[in-house]
């Protein structure tokens, strides 16, 4: 019998620091996260802010790669969120330059983005992770510039990005479909 060729590693060769809040660990993305990540990409309630439309498992995988690529090229990149209390798979949070063809351009900022399984929304799971992912980068990368893009009927999500500074700096098309534009503050005062 021939062993395998490839064989997937419980601690991937990037590195990615775990960070925790007290409902959440945050953590590398490892290939045991695929099933959840796939059946949370194809969640109705789920993807109709982020494509409106589902994603296959080939899809899901590639978006896993990406997230480990950030850290390899960049020193950042997304975290698996995993809930404390049941050790599941429930979401990602992270900074990004996914050199997206928009304007107005994203490119060279640190585009973060966060998104929570919808059983678990409604408990300050998105709150928690995204703080403990700007407590990280901010002092990493200090002068960078942080935005993200929010689908204009996502009132949660935008409401997330209101308490941590984001403020809308731009409305555009991507893919067809509208998208709001926000960039982190640094001055609190105003």
């Amino acid at each position: 019998m021939t062993p395998p060729l490839l064989t997937l590693l419980d601690t991937p060769a990037v590195a990615v620091p775990r960070l925790e809040t007290p409902d959440l660990l945050l953590r590398c993305p490892l290939p045991t996260d695929l099933p959840e990540f796939t059946a949370l990409l194809n969640d109705p309630a789920f993807y109709r802010f982020l494509g409106n439309k589902p994603q296959t498992e080939e899809e899901v995988w590639r978006r896993m790669l990406g997230q480990l690529g950030h850290w390899a090229m960049f020193g950042y990149g997304a975290w698996s969120i995993e809930e404390k209390a049941t050790g599941r798979y429930c979401g990602s949070v992270g900074f990004f330059d996914f050199q997206r063809d928009l304007t107005p351009s994203l490119k060279g900022t640190l585009e973060a983005g966060w998104t929570i399984a919808p059983r678990l929304h409604g408990r300050g799971y998105a709150s928690q992770a995204l703080q403990a992912a700007l407590a990280w980068i901010e002092p990493r990368f200090p002068h960078a510039r942080l935005t993200c893009l929010i689908d204009p009927d996502n009132v949660a999500s935008l409401a997330v990005a209101r308490k941590f500074h984001f403020h809308e700096f731009a409305r555009a098309t991507y893919h067809g479909e509208p998208i709001v534009l926000l960039e982190r503050l640094t001055d609190f005062s105003g």
